[in-house]
């Protein structure tokens, strides 16, 4: 799954730095995973804005995975706030895990 974005370059920065950031139940990273859609840089407002999901609306580490993903973020972006939107539609499947991500799965 492709990441929505307005700034590639920090776009890239960004999904590097997520890279680090694990569902901690699959062992995958949130980025070959697919469950970040949008990245939003509003420099405006010094902000990033990140739409993304989990693999299920009842997922018990949603929680850790939000906070670890806001933390990535302000690691690479320390004069940001971030903001994270959390939706279910569309819902996560497994077509959204990347090439690399069926590979470490043994897909």
């Amino acid at each position: 799954m492709n990441v929505t974005t307005n700034n590639d370059a920090k776009c890239t920065t960004a999904l590097a730095g997520l890279k680090f950031v694990d569902d901690p139940e699959v062992g995958l990273n949130v980025v070959d995973l697919g469950l970040i859609y949008e990245l939003d840089f509003q420099e405006d407002e010094k902000k990033i804005v990140c739409t993304m999901t989990l693999t299920s609306e009842f997922c018990p580490m949603g929680e850790t995975i939000t906070s670890d993903v806001t933390h990535a973020l302000q690691n690479d972006f320390p004069e940001y706030s971030i903001e994270i939107n959390l939706i279910f539609q569309p819902p996560w499947g497994y077509e959204n895990i990347s090439e690399e991500g069926h590979e470490f799965l043994g897909y």
